[in-house]
């Protein structure tokens, strides 16, 4: 046997130990040891999360299942057979059911459709200053230091500034706390979905807003086709021309028949496929959720926290080594 495999045999005899199998060893060591940190964190964090989701009030969800409302009658079929005249006369007849939908979906969005929905239906005080819903007498339960209901007037601040809320900041609370809305591509339809604190109040508020949103769509076709009825007849007496003044009777026969479908559809954007009801469950918070996500946030911190006093100590340990 050469003196080269005399020196090699005693390395291959020898047991080998990876780095994993080390790590892990003593991976379950500092954890063993610091077990009562992450008992203790996970604990606290387990009551909190509790605690916190049983101070969050119940919210209830109210929602409403939407289709594009078709236009009665033939109006679509005329306004396109004359839009060529109507062009040639200077007036647009307005464009088709479906970019009214569009529009819709849009206006009900928009902070000036919202600004006008809250006051016309006195939601201040509902939106900004209540801190509850009273099941018992179906009330809100209202902040005393943001809204007298004695005098009806919002309170002041120490600096003497009104609490009374801007139309900026009614319309911020109900987009981002109680409204949503969500569509299917697909099939056009959408979901009109309100949250508050009360049962029957969520179910009114999403009644009341496509109610609005069908009767301003409405309203301003309305408008625009009586404007342009006022148009077409002031050009009409300016003419004498026989061929012109049977576009014009045409045009202004279309627009008649467009403000009276109008008038007569209760539906006129949106028809309701699924109503709103008065929820019987709440939609959130989950508090089971909020507890389980506590108590592991609370176990992964006592983790860590026990991963660095090891990582200090060790450091620590070392430093004291070297200076012996």
């Amino acid at each position: 046997m050469s003196n080269y495999e005399t020196r090699v045999r005693p390395a291959i005899d020898q047991p080998y130990y990876g780095d994993d199998e080390i790590d892990l060893r003593q991976l379950f060591v500092t954890l063993w040891q610091g077990k009562w940190i992450i008992i203790v964190t996970t604990v606290l964090f387990a009551v909190a999360g509790v605690f916190y989701a049983l101070s969050k009030p119940n919210v209830y969800q109210a929602s409403v299942l939407l289709a594009p409302a078709q236009n009665e009658g033939n109006s679509g079929g005329i306004s396109g057979q004359l839009g060529g005249l109507a062009s040639l006369a200077g007036i647009n007849l307005g464009g088709g059911g479906s970019n009214k939908t569009v529009i819709a979906k849009e206006v009900l969005k928009s902070r000036a459709f919202l600004t006008d929905f809250i006051h016309r239906h006195n939601l201040s005080v509902p939106l900004m200053a209540t801190e509850a819903w009273n099941m018992k007498s179906q009330s809100w339960v209202i902040d005393p230091e943001i809204y007298s209901v004695e005098t009806g007037e919002w309170r002041r601040d120490d600096e003497g500034e009104s609490l009374k809320p801007t139309d900026w900041d009614m319309v911020k609370r109900f987009k981002n706390g109680h409204l949503s809305l969500s569509e299917d591509k697909e099939t056009g339809m959408l979901t009109v979905k309100l949250k508050s604190l009360s049962p029957p109040v969520a179910k009114e508020w999403a009644d009341l807003l496509i109610k609005d949103i069908n009767e301003h769509m409405r309203r301003q076709d309305v408008q625009d086709a009586e404007a342009r009825i006022a148009y077409l007849e002031e050009k009409l007496n300016e003419t004498n021309i026989a061929g012109m003044q049977q576009v014009f009777y045409q045009l202004i026969e279309s627009e008649t028949r467009t403000v009276m479908l109008a008038n007569a559809q209760n539906e006129y954007v949106f028809k309701t496929v699924d109503p709103a009801v008065v929820p019987q469950e709440k939609s959130e918070p989950k508090r089971a959720l909020i507890a389980v996500l506590a108590t592991m946030l609370g176990g992964m911190l006592g983790v860590v926290i026990v991963f660095v006093r090891a990582f200090i100590r060790s450091g620590k340990q070392e430093t004291n080594e070297e200076q012996e």
